[in-house]
């Protein structure tokens, strides 16, 4: 009898534990939290254990931080097109306080805590086309993964602001118009769908000199709108940027020679460009810059996640049931 009352107890006390580290926000205040910052605020600073917030339909019009102190958190969407984060924060805003945002204060979602994971949700940014710079999800925290989601907007999109940390993206949807995949971060993106809508650059990453990857796209399909005909794999935000596509489909909007210099003749001796088994209209490996590389499968097959990600692997996170 004591044997079992024993394990009731410890029952109760994992069930109890399970339900303090499992939240629900939604909009109309049928869960624990009505705003996504509120269910954040809540976290403990430095907190061990994983936390997992869902996140019921509905469009979320709010500025999300994740603080620095504030890591293992997952963040899971209802429907990744109808659970939407969005903010029309943009480069030369003035805030309530003075100050005036830039590339690195208007996202509409910051990360800065590491161990963060997220799945079926937008992050939004519609401050609209002529906006200039308005980040949709800027990420600094190391090993953030992100599946099924959505990133939309217009300039700088996407920003991986964080030098050399690692970041995952699995069959995501990424739009946008300038520059709009950009930043520091070792990123891998594995069956992405990268979206163009206007004639510019998909990606300006900055990888510096002593980090051996950059943004790395595996099985990734790029389209453009229909007006849209002349855009760059990418430009190098830094002289030494490294971006790799591997076994890649390109519809005819990406421009033949591929990649730009940022009309800076100097940036072609260092940047770290190259391409392997690209596929579709826009693929054209013999009318590519001279400066980038068309890699060799004995090339091509060190690009393996464990080669770029280290000890982490972001295939094997499980995220409990709701």
């Amino acid at each position: 009898m004591r044997f079992l009352l024993i394990a009731y107890c410890l029952f109760i006390s994992g069930t109890l534990l399970a339900q303090k580290n499992k939240w629900t926000v939604a909009a109309d205040g049928s869960g624990n939290f009505k705003t996504i910052q509120q269910a954040l605020d809540k976290v403990p600073s430095n907190n061990n254990s994983p936390i997992t917030i869902y996140v019921k339909k509905g469009v979320y019009k709010e500025v999300v931080i994740v603080d620095a102190t504030k890591n293992n958190i997952n963040l899971i969407g209802e429907d990744k097109n109808t659970t939407i984060i969005t903010f029309n924060n943009h480069a030369g805003t003035r805030t309530p306080q003075g100050d005036t945002l830039n590339t690195w204060t208007c996202a509409t979602v910051f990360v800065y805590g590491n161990n963060f994971h997220a799945e079926n949700i937008s992050f939004e940014n519609n401050a609209g086309f002529t906006a200039g710079q308005a980040v949709a999800l800027r990420v600094e925290g190391n090993r953030a993964s992100f599946f099924n989601c959505r990133m939309l907007g217009f300039q700088d999109v996407l920003f991986l602001s964080g030098n050399g940390v690692k970041q995952y993206f699995r069959d995501c949807y990424i739009e946008g118009t300038t520059d709009f995949i950009f930043g520091a971060a070792t990123a891998v993106f594995k069956s992405c769908h990268i979206h163009s809508k206007k004639n510019s650059h998909v990606t300006a990453a900055s990888t510096n000199s002593i980090i051996p990857f950059g943004f790395v796209f595996f099985d990734c399909k790029l389209t453009a709108d229909s007006v849209t005909n002349k855009v760059s794999l990418g430009r190098p935000w830094s002289p030494t940027a490294s971006v790799t596509y591997i076994n890649c489909w390109m519809d005819k909007h990406i421009v033949p020679e591929g990649w730009n210099n940022w009309k800076n003749p100097a940036n072609e001796a260092t940047a770290r460009y190259a391409e392997y088994n690209s596929s579709g209209p826009g693929a054209n490996p013999e009318a590519r810059v001279k400066w980038s590389k068309q890699l060799t499968a004995e090339e091509a097959g060190r690009y393996t996640l464990k080669n770029i990600m280290g000890e982490w692997d972001p295939e094997s996170i499980k995220v409990p049931k709701k």
